[in-house]
């Protein structure tokens, strides 16, 4: 099936009102994304391009700005949300259980909720078998944490025109691949529907900073008017605000404390409640 026939056009003012508990406007997801680059391929971001523009193996430098996340990067987001008591996603490659175990565990000890993010860091494209690379992500993260993940965000979002059937196959509940609203939707597939919950590319720190290369404090004036267009509209139906990091860009010293400062805003707002992927998705269950 293409995209539009998984997902038939809907425009928001026609749906009947979604309402959060408690007289909230805005459910806000923060997703803390973890993955292991191979040094045997090429990088799936750069920060700094290959000399006379020749690509190179291996390319230690960019393994090297991602690497900087995992050992010091993580550990700011870690400190960060458990000061905010916060509970967050934490889209994780099924690989990264056994090549950073100390990651794994942190997150596990914090209470996070884990969601599928592919095996390795590849396009889904570029996955020889993806259905045995859910499949061993789905056994990774079951075995680890004692809970098989209902979530999934695919490598940069990726999907093939057959991995939501793949998914919705292995059991997985809601996916974050598909960018296209504020509150969730329902994607068919063979084995029944699949609930798209909002994810974002606009307060996600690869597009604003790595690839449109923003100054550090974009993040913040950007996140508070994000929030507050939202907030605003959520007066009539609920609305879903994502926010997406990651270790190695927003767990760099000069970006941190700009997530920070958006927290607080946030957390100071009334009507707002700081969820996971898989509550908004009970809720959505229950509410639509």
């Amino acid at each position: 099936m293409q995209p539009k026939d998984r997902v038939p056009y809907s425009a928001i003012v026609d749906r009947p009102a979604l309402k959060l508990p408690g007289g909230a406007r805005v459910a806000v997801w923060t997703i803390v994304n973890v993955e292991e680059w191979s040094i045997e391929r090429a990088m799936p971001r750069t920060v700094l391009p290959p000399p006379y523009g020749q690509p190179l193996l291996p390319d230690l430098p960019n393994w090297a700005w991602h690497e900087y996340g995992m050992r010091v990067g993580f550990w700011r987001l870690v400190d960060l949300l458990e000061r905010l008591s916060l509970k967050v996603t934490f889209a994780i490659n099924g690989s990264v259980i056994k090549s950073y175990p100390r990651v794994a565990e942190a997150g596990l000890k914090a209470g996070w909720e884990f969601m599928g993010h592919g095996y390795i860091q590849r396009p889904m494209h570029h996955v020889e078998d993806q259905r045995a690379a859910i499949r061993d992500t789905v056994k990774a993260i079951q075995d680890f944490t004692g809970k098989k993940p209902r979530g999934w965000e695919s490598p940069g979002l990726t999907e093939t025109f057959d991995t939501i059937d793949w998914l919705a196959e292995a059991g997985i509940e809601y996916v974050a691949d598909w960018v296209l609203d504020d509150q969730p939707v329902e994607i068919k597939t063979k084995h029944g529907s699949v609930v798209s919950v909002p994810y974002t590319v606009e307060m996600n720190d690869i597009a604003m900073m790595a690839l449109q290369n923003h100054p550090s404090e974009e993040w913040l004036r950007r996140g508070i008017d994000h929030f507050d267009r939202l907030h605003a509209e959520g007066e009539k139906t609920a609305r879903v605000m994502a926010i997406s990091v990651h270790p190695y860009i927003t767990g760099v010293p000069h970006r941190i404390g700009y997530l920070e400062k958006l927290y607080e805003y946030i957390l100071q707002r009334p009507g707002v409640v700081m969820w996971t992927g898989e509550q908004i998705l009970d809720w959505y269950k229950k509410a639509r």
